[in-house]
């Protein structure tokens, strides 16, 4: 048996091939243990940061590339006390030879497990981080989430890449294309100038946060809901139901009214009534004005109401309150209700309203 074991087939006894086969065999038959051991110990720290992940979600991710990680770090250990036979080390194509292919492949193989664990990971990452911003329902930060998302693995695709050429062609190509990245990034920077402000324009908006998604603004002349963050502009549905593109970088470096974030409305009335009304109607009028603003529960103190003016024709009642009412209908329905209780109290004191002017300033 031992005299067996010890015999040399294409430069190897078989006691080395039954080695890694054994070995190759038993790490297939106990990578989905060892892996889901790993993925625990890894889910134990991540639970203290996301409480609500599942393990079910975390091992889906990890489990799979790690499996085959550990299956080809297991081979490329063991294979590595092996001989590669010389008899079978033959030309391939020109200097390329049997043993220099398979050993590419090899270290291809390994670099596409890494690329793929890395890969696995930014999709856990951002798993974990659009958890938390989902609780907190800000549609904003998910949207950004799926751009840095991308964006890192566009990176990892571009070093995979980089790795891959270095592999299969040697450290001088990756230099010379490197040196010739730089020489096009410098050219490309200054052709997309404006494409790159409004990416950092889109950054700026990340994380200053002036606005999110359904906010509505002003800028410019353009007032509406912000529907959509994008990395070179930002989606606005006009009042007018318009669809209006404005770049990020103006969305930033011009002034902008966030209506959201206001706390309060102010309403400005005048009232021009004929000035043939006798002075104790205009007192009456003043008065039931005042009791109406007092007595709306959604109408803040420190209204005005009083006679602002007077011509010859008429006299200029002004009426100023603030609401905490911020919605468009129900901001419009409160209007109505107290412009409707102010005419009927003209009626009632027999005050004729010689024309109306109702001017709205928001604040």
């Amino acid at each position: 048996m031992t005299n067996f074991l010890d015999r040399i087939i294409l430069g190897n006894s078989i006691q080395s091939y039954f080695i890694l086969a054994i070995v190759l065999l038993f790490v297939s038959m106990i990578k989905r243990y060892l892996s889901q051991g790993i993925a625990n110990l890894l889910f134990k720290e991540v639970k203290h940061w996301v409480p609500d992940i599942q393990q079910q979600e975390f091992s889906h991710l990890l489990l799979q590339p790690l499996e085959y990680f550990l299956l080809l770090i297991a081979f490329m250990l063991t294979a590595d006390h092996l001989n590669f036979p010389p008899e079978l080390n033959v030309k391939v194509y020109n200097d390329f030879t049997l043993k220099g292919i398979l050993s590419t492949a090899l270290n291809l193989t390994l670099t596409l497990c890494v690329i793929w664990i890395v890969l696995r990971a930014i999709d856990f990452v951002t798993l974990m981080i659009s958890r938390g911003t989902d609780i907190a329902h800000d549609i904003t930060d998910n949207q950004f989430i799926v751009f840095f998302r991308d964006f890192f693995k566009a990176l990892v695709f571009i070093f995979g890449a980089v790795a891959f050429i270095r592999i299969i062609f040697g450290a001088v190509l990756v230099n010379k294309i490197i040196a010739g990245l730089g020489i096009g990034a410098a050219a490309l920077a200054l052709a997309a100038k404006e494409s790159i402000e409004n990416l950092i324009g889109s950054f700026i908006i990340f994380f200053d946060k002036p606005f999110r998604v359904g906010d509505t603004v002003k800028v410019d002349n353009y007032q509406g809901s912000v529907e959509k963050i994008g990395l070179r502009s930002t989606r606005i549905r006009t009042k007018e139901k318009t669809y209006v593109t404005v770049p990020n970088k103006k969305m930033v470096d011009t002034i902008l009214d966030n209506l959201s974030l206001r706390t309060q409305q102010r309403v400005d009335m005048r009232l021009e009534v004929a000035g043939d009304t006798p002075a104790a109607s205009l007192i009456q009028v003043l008065q039931d004005i005042k009791d109406i603003l007092k007595g709306n529960e959604k109408i803040l103190e420190g209204f005005v109401v009083n006679l602002h003016d007077f011509t010859k024709d008429t006299y200029v009642i002004q009426i100023i309150y603030m609401t905490y009412v911020i919605e468009g209908v129900q901001y419009n329905a409160l209007r109505g209700d107290v412009n409707l209780a102010v005419i009927k109290a003209l009626e009632t004191r027999g005050a004729k309203l010689s024309s109306t002017k109702i001017e709205i300033n928001e604040k």
